[in-house]
């Protein structure tokens, strides 16, 4: 039988050593791209910044309070942060977060190493949600918008907020008003885990401004619950409201809403505000309410502020305060 030779035909196109060449580039890309990803998972787990652990109430301090020069000399964002962790604080409130990006302040975290607990709506009293002018609202609407995203990318838990202003309107217009605007917020909130908190102010809202003590935290109350939402709650001033009711018994009002506290002394004899544990505030009973309601969380200085030593003063000045 005649030997029969099968011819082997190639294909049209012979994309073989094409392939073996992508395939070793690829490679080669691989093996030079995954240590330097390996690294920087490394870096950012490292990165992970988080406040001391097991401590009832954590101290902190308002950024505007922490100097922003030495000598002379500017201070960045992060050796500003890392001031307030020298001078034993456990973080800080970002409370100039409109001239910062989200961005920044992630980074200056990390660098620091300093936890940041909050960011503060830095124009709420220009800009407000009880404002009779929308475009006012709607700038008031994006501010807080932006420090919620801000305390996300820092790490922290929160946004303190002034609600508006008394003199906007009647009170149950401007109440609505600002109800209204808050709730527009709340999906946001509630998907960075950033809760939505209010500051007691002298802002005619909540309060009888023109009358004396003893007055209740009860209108404050019956607004953080008509939201009926666990992403609202109360940035409770310790010294704002000693001029119009017992801080205690406001504490022990707002019970579960009491989410964070602002710190600072008032003297009801000289109608004004004090260094923390100076003035006539009854510290001891604010002690026995946050115990009473198992208050635990953060409590921030609003008092002057300054350098190192300025700083750890402050701290020492809290720590007396609540007996820490």
């Amino acid at each position: 039988m005649a030997e029969v030779k099968i011819k082997t035909m190639k294909p049209p196109f012979d994309h073989s050593s094409s392939l073996s060449r992508r395939k070793l580039l690829v490679a080669g890309t691989a093996s030079l791209a995954l240590p330097a990803l390996a690294r920087a998972a490394d870096d950012a787990a490292t990165k992970i910044v988080s406040p001391p652990e097991g401590k009832g109430i954590l101290l902190s301090v308002k950024l505007g309070m922490i100097a922003n020069k030495i000598d002379g000399k500017p201070l960045t964002l992060a050796q500003r942060l890392s001031l307030a962790g020298e001078a034993g604080l456990d973080g800080v409130d970002f409370d100039q977060a409109g001239g910062h990006t989200a961005e920044a302040a992630r980074a200056a975290v990390q660098e620091s190493g300093v936890f940041v607990h909050n960011a503060i709506n830095h124009a709420h009293w220009g800009k407000r949600l009880t404002s009779a002018n929308q475009a006012d609202r709607d700038t008031a609407h994006a501010n807080i918008e932006h420090c919620i995203r801000l305390s996300h990318a820092a790490g922290g838990n929160g946004v303190l907020i002034v609600v508006g202003r008394g003199g906007d309107g009647p009170a149950e217009e401007i109440e609505e008003r600002c109800r209204q605007g808050i709730k527009k917020l709340i999906p946001l909130a509630a998907s960075l885990g950033q809760p939505i908190l209010f500051e007691n102010v002298w802002n005619q809202m909540f309060y009888d401004h023109g009358k004396p003590p003893e007055q209740s935290a009860e209108r404050h109350v019956k607004f953080i619950d008509s939201f009926n939402s666990p992403w609202v709650g109360q940035y409770y001033d310790i010294g704002n409201h000693w001029k119009y009711g017992q801080p205690g018994e406001w504490i022990r009002e707002f019970g579960h809403r009491c989410v964070k506290l602002d710190v600072k002394g008032f003297s009801r004899a000289k109608g004004k505000f004090s260094e923390i544990g100076e003035g006539d505030l009854p510290w001891g009973d604010v002690r026995k309410a946050l115990g009473e309601i198992g208050f635990t969380g953060w409590a921030t200085a609003e008092v002057g502020g300054g350098g190192l030593e300025r700083l750890k003063k402050v701290r020492e000045q809290m720590q007396r305060a609540f007996g820490l």
